[in-house]
């Protein structure tokens, strides 16, 4: 199953594991460590990211490290940036209308 890349980061788990492994590759169990939870679980988001090609795992010896496709990543960055260019018109626009209302509200 192809999963998108909005589906894995809406969960706040894979968003930490995320924000741990764009630091430094880390391995399941390290990166289980910093959390509650099993290092099945951690390797059932480990999954998804790598399904969404999110992050990439590098065989070292026995283990296997992963660490953040930063390419990937870019296509979170460019949906965002399409949404803050929406949302900097919007509060343009509503300068400009509270602008008026000032001004307005001066002559009178």
């Amino acid at each position: 199953m192809r999963r998108d890349i909005f589906q894995a980061i809406a969960d706040p788990t894979r968003r930490a594991i995320i924000t741990l492994i764009a630091l430094q590759a880390m391995t399941p169990n390290a990166i289980a460590e910093n959390f509650n939870t099993t290092r099945q679980a951690v390797s059932k988001h480990l999954r998804i990211l790598s399904e969404c090609q999110l992050v990439k795992q590098e065989q070292q010896g026995r283990e296997i490290y992963y660490s953040l496709e930063i390419e990937k990543m870019q296509e979170i960055d460019k949906w965002i940036n399409e949404l803050r260019k929406i949302w900097e018109t919007r509060f343009n626009q509503l300068d400009d209308v509270l602008s008026i209302l000032k001004k307005q509200n001066n002559e009178k």
